[in-house]
């Protein structure tokens, strides 16, 4: 667990993982508790900007920080979003408090870590699928870059 420590999490990324899977909420334009499994591009570290903020650290951010931290590739992360009913204004990086679309979801997100952990553990190459109805295939709202657009909400 590193809530909302993202500079360490950044560095453990770089300790040998082959996979990683994020919980976090993200604003996908769902409806409120949604689950999402997303698997962010990596980043491609060739931008010529500055090295990325340790400041607000959702997962895109965690990635690019590592990826500028590290000399080894990353290992493949998936991030297990929970679209938010309440979302941060102007300059904040997280809203305090749960809403209950989002507390009524912890329990689909922990049957889904349940199913997740063990596929990925025996094969972390895996891309196993939450199996939830109420997802939509449109991918493209994502906050995280994504590879390509895959069935109910996996990829």
């Amino acid at each position: 667990d590193f809530g909302i420590r993202g500079l360490d999490l950044a560095y453990e990324l770089l300790d040998g993982y082959d996979v990683a899977v994020l919980v976090d909420a993200a604003a996908r334009g769902h409806r409120p508790g949604t689950l999402s499994l997303i698997e962010p591009e990596p980043p491609d570290g060739t931008t010529g900007a500055a090295p990325p903020e340790a400041h607000g650290m959702d997962p895109a951010k965690v990635l690019a920080l590592a990826a500028h931290l590290g000399d080894e590739p990353l290992p493949r992360v998936l991030v297990l979003a929970c679209e938010p009913e309440v979302r941060p204004r102007g300059d904040e990086d997280i809203t305090p408090g749960i809403s209950a679309p989002v507390r009524e979801a912890v329990d689909g997100a922990v049957a889904a870590l349940h199913a997740l952990v063990p596929a990925l553990l025996a094969d972390p190459a895996a891309t196993p699928s939450l199996s939830r109805p109420d997802e939509s295939t449109d991918l493209s709202a994502a906050e995280v870059p994504l590879p390509a657009a895959g069935g109910i909400e996996d990829r």
